[in-house]
């Protein structure tokens, strides 16, 4: 009998330890990719399974099990998942950042509240979707900004917290304690949001699927310049510290506003049951309409004295709750797929949809990723499919029908037939080819294909490249067709009468043009490359490119390896640079744009100061407690070094941290190259 049981156990707990790794993985991709897998519904239902099946087999306690620790954004998580080089200095929280015990269900909410004690009262809230964020103020000034991490420790952002206008350096009062603490939620409004997903659209680069996605990248930058430009906000919700004013929650954060942060106004003392309910109707509605991104209502007991009599599970406190609004989602028919081309060739397949209402818009296209997501999801033209919008402004598709089902009306269509990608570019008819490693099919005719072709020119002129105005889509487009743009040298040989001659352009507008041409000639080297358009070379990356290498001519003969060495460039960046100088075309090009008078060299690296690591190849690897990354890449070249990414023969020692990446660990020791302390370092270089 013993063995009969054992067998019936068997699977449950296969599935427990199947659903923790699963798990673990998702906080890994969510907290710190920014690439969440699940939705939040299927995470919470996982996770209420999984402490269904921890409760059946006690035995198989494990405190590493993500029941029992809040998801990290640290670089090591609870199971080993990693990621390394995030710079930021690592401290210990002065109180447990938990997270919230999550709800779909009204009548769950309507329970929680019943079994308060009678005469609780309960502050109502809206819940930001962004990344939470811990402030830390001494005598009125700010001293560190922490993210969750884990729960115990977090990263120290407070450089690109200190880019958010609504967040204080410093209160100017004489009533605030020595210390406190305020603990909020970083957010990228919506229109900045749209604003960046647009900017990625047109440098082909990965769209951030929601606000919340993009808040969390923006605050883990390097450079707070671009976290400044990306227009973060910040609200508040929670204080903490010894000797605060007020015996309640919501009397602290008022006093929270008074001292000047930024306190949602939609916060609200509720006494019952009903105000409860009527405060989640209201905002369920209302809540499309607020300029930030929401997921929920968190409800918190008022009295902190009675916060502390109902204390904390493991996770969670048990004074608090969030309601999670469900996401909005409809059926309907994908009536077609059709194909765009970018500027790099990349060719995106695009579901063309029965209209249909979400969120308040209607959607009638939604992207389809690439060929391997359509057949992941199995599915073909006249198909009814799920389309959700939820907390994510972009349309995505997250399903179909069965075929059988009477609501798919035309699923005889389908009987039998399978989805194919195109073999030839919808646009110029080259065959495609798919690069290895990539899902993404990609037309190689740059040179012919008209998409490709008009989007380098869009490129090109745009703000943060060349910064030509007039030269907009549609004039760019009415060029190409009459035959005066075929690539960016062409931009230089436009002339006034050829300009003005076309239709809805005359000499005034002409002259605008020629204008913005003349003053592109004055743009830095670094936006040149940028506006060159090569693949994957980003803004942030040609600014790095052209530091290192400060004309075009000594880039042009830069090898892999060398590129490499350049922080931010890998082997695929590397390789695309070198492809590109290889192309005789582009070299054509190239000698056109130097003619006409473009800025093809900059200011060169600063000299080294010393000599003391010429010849040397050093890969830092870790967090450190003196310096950061950058400061001491700067040291290494100051004194004559190299920073290089990747741990090869040629590496002379690693600099190695906190948290020093297991694969550069072990590589190290196959090939015996040393380790060097950050104290060794600094010792070495005096």
């Amino acid at each position: 009998m013993l063995d009969l049981f054992s067998e019936i156990e068997e699977p449950e707990r296969e599935e427990l330890r199947n659903l923790r790794k699963e798990l673990e993985e998702a906080n890994y991709k969510y907290y710190v990719l920014n690439m969440p897998t699940l939705s939040d519904r299927e995470f919470d239902e996982k996770m209420h399974r999984l402490q269904d099946l921890e409760a059946m087999f006690p035995d198989m306690f494990d405190p590493k099990s993500p029941t029992q620790h809040v998801g990290s954004d640290l670089a090591v998580t609870g199971y080993g998942l990693r990621v390394t080089g995030k710079g930021f200095e690592q401290v210990k929280h002065k109180y447990p950042m938990l997270s919230l015990a999550n709800s779909y269900s009204r009548e769950e909410i309507e329970d929680w509240v019943r079994k308060l004690p009678s005469g609780v009262e309960i502050v109502c809230e809206l819940k930001y979707d962004g990344l939470s964020i811990s402030l830390w103020y001494e005598h009125g000034v700010l001293v560190k900004a922490l993210t969750r991490g884990d729960g115990q420790q977090g990263d120290n952002v407070i450089d690109n917290i200190k880019t958010i206008p609504s967040i204080p350096w410093k209160i100017e009062r004489n009533d605030i304690p020595e210390f406190f603490e305020l603990r909020g939620e970083v957010l990228l409004p919506w229109a900045n949001f749209e604003r960046l997903n647009k900017e990625r659209e047109e440098q082909e680069e990965p769209l951030f699927a929601n606000p919340r996605n993009a808040a969390s990248g923006t605050l883990k930058l390097q450079d707070p310049r671009e976290v400044a430009r990306r227009g973060l906000d910040a609200y508040l919700y929670y204080m903490l510290g010894e000797n605060l004013p007020g015996s309640t929650h919501f009397e602290r954060l008022s006093v929270a506003r008074e001292w000047g942060f930024h306190i949602s106004d939609a916060i609200k003392v509720c006494h019952s049951v009903d105000e409860v309910m009527a405060y989640i109707a209201y905002w369920d509605t209302e809540r499309k309409n607020l300029p930030v991104a929401t997921d929920g209502i968190v409800l918190k007991v008022n009295n902190l004295a009675q916060q502390d009599e109902l204390g904390y599970t493991a996770k969670t406190p048990r004074w608090a709750i969030a309601y999670k609004f469900p996401a909005e989602k409809q059926l309907t028919l994908l009536k077609e797929i059709t194909y765009q081309v970018g500027r790099t060739g990349v060719v995106t397949p695009v579901a063309n949809l029965e209209p249909v209402q979400l969120s308040g818009t209607m959607v009638q296209r939604a992207t389809l990723h690439n060929e391997d997501f359509i057949k992941s999801l199995d599915i073909r033209p006249g198909d009814r499919v799920w389309v959700e919008k939820g907390g994510e402004i972009i349309p995505k598709i997250t399903g179909r029908a069965d075929r059988n089902d009477e609501m798919s009306a035309t699923a005889s269509l389908n009987d039998g037939m399978m989805y194919s990608f195109p073999t030839n570019c919808p646009e110029c008819g080259a065959e495609l080819v798919r690069v290895e490693g990539e899902a993404a099919w990609r037309c190689p005719n740059e040179a012919g294909c008209p998409p490709q072709i008009k989007g380098k020119i869009e490129h090109f002129v745009s703000r943060k490249a060349m910064d030509i105005e007039g030269l907009g889509e549609e004039t760019i487009d009415l060029f190409y067709q009459k035959g005066l743009l075929r690539n960016i040298a062409d931009i230089y040989d436009l002339r006034l009468e050829d300009i003005a001659a076309q239709e809805r352009l005359g000499e005034k507008s002409a002259q605008n043009i020629l204008d913005g041409i003349e003053a592109s000639k004055k743009v830095a080297w670094a936006r040149v490359l940028f506006a060159l358009g090569i693949r994957m070379v980003g803004e942030t990356t040609a600014k790095k490119i052209a530091r290192k290498y400060n004309t075009i001519d000594s880039l042009q003969w830069a090898t892999t390896e060398q590129l490499c060495a350049i922080e931010d460039v890998g082997p695929q960046i590397a390789e695309n640079i070198v492809k590109y100088f290889e192309d005789i075309r582009n070299l054509e090009i190239l000698d056109r744009l130097r003619k006409a008078g473009l800025q093809m060299e900059g200011e060169a690296a600063p000299e080294p100061t010393s000599d003391k690591l010429a010849g040397l190849s050093i890969v830092i690897s870790g967090t450190f407690a003196h310096h950061s990354r950058d400061e001491y890449k700067a040291m290494i070249e100051a004194n004559g070094g190299k920073n290089v990414g990747s741990v090869s023969k040629k590496t002379s020692f690693i600099l190695a941290g906190e948290n020093m990446g297991p694969e550069k660990r072990k590589k190290a020791e196959d090939l015996g190259i040393r380790l060097m302390t950050e104290d060794e370092f600094l010792e070495m270089l005096d």
